[in-house]
C-alpha cells in the first residue's frame, strides 16, 4: 500500500522516539524505512523478523507473542501507539518463537533492519540517547511484570493489570475512567498467565462489587476502585 511522503513524515514525527529530530533528519529518515498497514488480526512478524530488525509502531496496537509447552498463546508485551519492538538489545538474535499480530484495524508500523538502525543511532546522538532512555523504561516495565507473575495471585495481577491499563490510556468521565476495549479475554489471560475461564469469572467478580464494567466495545473502571 503506497504512503504518501507527508504521511511518512507525519507518523515520525510524532513518535516518541523519533520525535527528537529535526526537519532534515526526519526527511531522510522516511526515504530509508519501511513503511506498511496492516488490518486487525494479521501477523506483523513471525519468528527470525524479531530478531535482526527494529519497529516502530506508528498507528494501532500490537501484541507479541509466544507458544508455551502446553500450546497456549502467552502475550510478553502489548505494544502501543509511539512504542517500539523487535531486536531493541541492537544485537541479532538467533530465531525464535514469537510472532506479533495487529489488534487494530489500519495497524501502521515501520521496520529498520538491525544494522541500519545501528547506523541511524550513531549519525543522531540525540536519537541514540533517546532510545536508551525509551530502552530503560522498557525493561523497568517488563521486570516489574515478571515480579507480579511471581508475588501475586491472579485477581491481583488482574486488577493491576487494569490499572496499569487505565493509567496509559483511560479517558476521565465523571466518576470512571472509560477504556476503549481492544482485547478478549483470552488475551487477557495471556498476559497475566493465566486461563480464559479465570479471566471470565474474576471479570464478573469486580463488576458485581463495583470495580468495573466491561463490555465488547469499552470498559469502565470506577474511580474510587481504582484508587484503593
Amino acid at each position: 500500500m503506497y504512503m504518501l511522503p507527508e504521511v511518512k513524515y507525519y507518523y515520525l514525527k510524532n513518535h516518541n522516539l523519533s520525535g527528537c529530530l529535526n526537519q532534515e533528519q526526519l526527511l531522510e529518515l522516511c526515504n530509508n524505512t519501511r513503511f506498511k498497514t496492516f488490518a486487525k488480526g494479521d501477523s506483523v512478524y513471525f519468528g527470525e523478523d524479531s530478531g535482526n530488525k527494529i519497529f516502530f509502531l506508528l498507528k494501532g496496537k500490537i501484541k507479541v507473542m509466544e507458544i508455551d509447552d502446553m500450546g497456549r498463546e502467552l502475550i510478553k508485551e502489548i505494544i502501543n501507539e509511539g512504542d517500539f519492538f523487535g531486536a531493541i538489545g541492537l544485537e541479532a538474535e538467533p530465531p525464535t518463537d514469537d510472532f506479533a499480530t495487529a489488534l487494530t484495524e489500519n495497524t501502521t508500523v515501520c521496520s529498520f533492519p538491525l544494522n541500519e538502525f545501528q547506523d541511524i543511532l550513531q549519525r543522531y546522538p540525540v536519537l541514540a540517547l533517546t532510545y536508551a532512555r525509551n530502552v530503560s523504561i522498557k525493561l523497568r516495565r517488563l521486570e516489574n511484570r515478571h515480579a507480579d507473575l511471581v508475588f501475586k495471585d491472579v485477581k491481583s495481577r488482574l486488577i493491576g493489570f487494569f490499572k496499569d491499563w487505565a493509567k496509559r490510556e483511560g479517558s476521565r468521565s465523571g466518576d470512571k475512567i472509560i477504556l476503549k476495549n481492544y482485547l478478549t479475554h483470552s488475551d487477557i489471560a495471556g498476559f497475566i498467565a493465566t486461563s480464559r475461564q479465570s479471566v471470565t469469572q474474576l471479570l464478573n467478580e469486580l463488576r458485581e462489587t463495583g470495580f468495573l464494567f466491561y463490555n465488547r466495545k469499552q470498559i469502565e473502571i470506577n474511580e474510587k476502585a481504582f484508587l484503593n
